[in-house]
């Protein structure tokens, strides 16, 4: 069948909003869903500029919530008429998925970054030629077709259009901290930027009961932002010393864990140097850039640690129903983050969030839907 896509032609081109783009039919385990809305997220901005290898043409988005249309005859846990949000597909079989930590499916980069299906099909053409995807999801369409373990249910009293991005940045934030660095009540959390994934690693924080949960950013709006959301303290890195304004408080000792998500070399650094002895960075941007480390001093003598998390060491099907709790309870308030745009105003969304003027866009792509309805 024939969709509506946003297309990325080449290295750094504009999105192109295309109705030829033709769909991938509909395999024993697939949903085939109608799109309600996408987030625009950082990782959309990287494969768009080449930042991360890819194909191009391609269609982007990965943080889709929609409508289920129709279902292959395998699958057993959706059926039409279903509220979903979509996440990152993992095979389900590898010893790493077995464990229960499919963020590390040893077929991840192949299913989710190749540009094609888990079965290497094309999953969208043009004028008979492949046209990329993205986590084998693609958001930014009218129309799409998933695996259903790409897919998790969602009531359907809740509004679409600003769920999506609990399939990326909000997990990726939120489960950094309480899948990965679980801190302890009492302790206490540095996060460098206060975009999407940083605000919900903050809030994991004040759930986890850190008594310090530090908000570092340049933008003053932002931090505001940052301390409604429970941030107990902020910092302006743009005309203060990061490491010294950490220690003043934290009474000279730093803190016990730290979260970059800006990918910048400098702050990167800064996250390892706040650290308390024994304390952990998580480093979750995506980014071309290296950092310089002192394996001596930092990572021997102060035993300090850094890891790398990819989509907060989630389980959609398990964290994503645990994020809506904590917003039903007024713990996680991720929609003050949001703005909505028209599907057509595609390049715009992604410039402000490029220029940090929206924290997070959401694409509003069937705007005939009513929430509840």
């Amino acid at each position: 069948m024939k969709i509506k896509a946003a297309v990325v032609e080449k290295q750094n081109a504009d999105f192109e909003i295309r109705d030829d783009v033709e769909l991938a039919e509909l395999g024993a385990d697939d949903l085939q869903v109608h799109m309600v809305a996408s987030g625009i997220c950082h990782s959309d901005e990287a494969l768009r500029i080449g930042d991360a290898v890819i194909d191009y043409p391609i269609v982007l988005g990965h943080e889709g919530a929609g409508i289920v249309e129709k279902v292959g005859p395998e699958v057993t846990q959706f059926q039409p008429g279903d509220h979903v949000v979509l996440s990152f597909y993992a095979c389900g079989n590898c010893k790493s998925c077995l464990e229960g930590m499919p963020t590390q499916c040893e077929n991840y980069a192949a299913n989710n970054l190749s540009g094609t299906r888990p079965d290497g099909s094309a999953h969208f053409t043009e004028n008979g030629h492949k046209v990329a995807d993205m986590f084998d999801q693609s958001s930014f369409t009218t129309t799409t077709v998933v695996r259903e373990r790409n897919a998790v249910k969602v009531d359907k009293d809740l509004d679409l259009r600003k769920l999506g991005p609990l399939g990326c940045g909000y997990v990726t934030g939120s489960g950094t901290v309480l899948n990965t660095l679980q801190p302890r009540p009492g302790e206490t959390i540095a996060v460098f930027g206060t975009g999407a994934v940083g605000l919900a690693a903050m809030m994991a924080g004040k759930i986890s009961g850190c008594t310090k949960v530090i908000g570092i950013d340049i933008v003053d709006d932002r931090l505001a932002l940052a301390k409604e959301l429970g941030a107990t303290d902020v910092i302006n890195s743009q005309n203060t010393d990061v490491v010294k304004a950490v220690q003043d408080l934290t009474g000279g000792r730093g803190v016990d864990y730290a979260v970059d998500t800006t990918g910048v070399t400098k702050v990167m650094e800064d996250s390892i140097k706040v650290l308390a002895q024994g304390g952990t960075t998580a480093t979750i941007a995506v980014t071309p850039n290296h950092t310089d480390v002192d394996t001596w001093n930092d990572l021997c003598v102060n035993d300090k640690k850094i890891v790398g998390v990819n989509m907060g060491d989630s389980i959609p099907q398990v964290d994503i129903p645990r994020l809506i709790d904590f917003y039903k309870a007024g713990q996680f308030d991720f929609d003050k983050t949001e703005k909505f745009y028209k599907f057509s105003d595609i390049n715009q969304a992604n410039a402000d969030s490029r220029s940090g003027k929206t924290i997070k866009p959401v694409l509003i792509i069937d705007d005939t839907y009513q929430p509840g309805k």
